[in-house]
């Protein structure tokens, strides 16, 4: 049975990723910050406690990463696949943005998937195994009220992109997935610009995805060893507009989220 190891694993895509990679027959490690509700997950999950396992886990913790890993080595079974998949965000002007938003921000979707994938990655490589960053449309492309969490996941973007030549010969997959709009926490814990919540609804454009949809794209994306997804039809367009016509985009950008330019 092979192992995989998700992070925010207790709600949204998180949740998602673990009830797929149970049915495709994986041991399956959720990770969580919420304990209370990683535990009634695993319950939810199986009965088999052999198949679910919960570890608490502040990504932004690299004592406790550290403690995992070592945790894991200690393990009668391996790792198999890592997915980085606990994130946050941000609704508020760049300017209006207190530092330890972006701070914080940038801890959890940049510096936690790093961490945790270079303290994983001798378990990986003795596996073959692969990596699986979430990422996001707005790694490639600006979008307003997004600073930070655009700089985030474009670092995360850029980071793996380069670790993925470097680990290849030793047979570690990277696939980087990049979402647009999602049905997911993320949003609503989305920061305001002084890291209370944020007041305003967000603003978007396309068609809302579900979670459970790209998880089972995420899987079958695997399979096929693909290296970028790209989920959905808008996602790709946005991308494409963004480096052929990157006037035209950011036009259309001030045009739609116009509200973020109020907060």
């Amino acid at each position: 049975m092979k192992t995989v190891l998700i992070t925010g694993a207790a709600s949204g895509l998180g949740w998602a990723l673990a009830r797929q990679a149970y049915v495709c027959g994986y041991r399956v490690i959720l990770t969580d910050m919420n304990t209370v509700l990683l535990n009634a997950r695993a319950e939810q999950l199986a009965d088999d406690s052999d198949q679910v396992i919960c570890r608490e886990l502040d990504v932004t913790d690299s004592d406790a990463v550290i403690m995992l890993g070592q945790w894991l080595e200690t393990q009668p079974f391996g790792l198999d696949l890592l997915i980085n998949n606990a994130g946050i965000t941000h609704r508020s002007m760049a300017e209006k943005t207190a530092l330890p938003v972006f701070r914080k921000v940038m801890a959890v979707d940049w510096q936690a998937p790093v961490e945790l994938s270079l303290t994983l990655l001798p378990l990986l490589k003795k596996s073959r195994g692969s990596i699986i960053n979430i990422g996001s449309m707005a790694g490639w492309m600006p979008v307003l009220g997004r600073a930070g969490y655009c700089s985030a996941k474009s670092a995360l973007g850029q980071f793996f992109e380069v670790m993925r030549g470097e680990v290849a010969r030793d047979g570690v997959h990277i696939m980087m997935v990049y979402p647009s709009f999602l049905d997911t926490p993320i949003e609503t814990n989305a920061l305001g610009h002084d890291g209370k919540p944020a007041g305003h609804a967000r603003s978007m454009v396309g068609k809302m995805q579900t979670p459970e949809a790209l998880a089972e794209r995420v899987f079958l994306a695997l399979d096929r060893k693909q290296k970028r997804l790209f989920p959905d039809r808008f996602t790709w367009f946005a991308s494409l507009l963004w480096r052929l016509a990157p006037d035209l985009y950011q036009r259309m950008m001030v045009r739609k989220f116009a509200t973020e330019l109020e907060q």
